[in-house]
């Protein structure tokens, strides 16, 4: 089993986000494990949140279950039903198809590292109860963000 080399695991700063929802997740890096040993059925990031900083915008995904377990410091677990605390060592799960949308918010003032471990499925379809957003993953793998009425951003 190869040893990922953390040093050369790609970070990622950016987001796939039209440009008016990039805001919220500007202080969020993820380091990308699961592409550094080459997995293709799930991705695995070590994801790090300054002060301020939110996971994504709240969503929840139709075929994609989503894992994370809080690695150091303390986020803020938002759904529908509420907010939660989750501290080092503790963890959540999100199964496909369950209508809850949910995100991690760094309140703290220290960042917030954790691991995220997801489906990758094409056809994939997120909804974004929130925003005026819909995700879909295409054919190619591909993110296309519309609007819910499905019109371009």
């Amino acid at each position: 089993m190869p040893k990922v080399d953390l040093s050369k695991a790609s970070v990622r700063t950016t987001s796939a986000y039209p440009q008016v929802f990039k805001r919220i997740v500007e202080d969020r890096a993820k380091q990308v494990l699961g592409d550094a040993v080459g997995l293709t059925q799930f991705g695995v990031n070590l994801t790090k949140l300054k002060p301020g900083a939110a996971s994504a915008l709240r969503h929840w995904h139709e075929k994609e279950d989503e894992f994370i377990y809080i690695v150091s410091g303390e986020a803020v677990l938002i759904e529908d039903g509420g907010e939660t605390i989750l501290k080092a060592g503790e963890a959540a799960g999100f199964p496909a198809g369950i209508k809850n949308g949910h995100h991690l918010v760094n309140r703290s003032a220290r960042d917030v590292v954790y691991l995220e471990i997801g489906s990758r499925l094409k056809g994939e379809i997120a909804h974004y109860p929130d925003d005026d957003l819909a995700m879909r993953r295409d054919a190619n793998d591909k993110l296309i963000f519309t609007r819910k009425s499905g019109e371009d951003y």
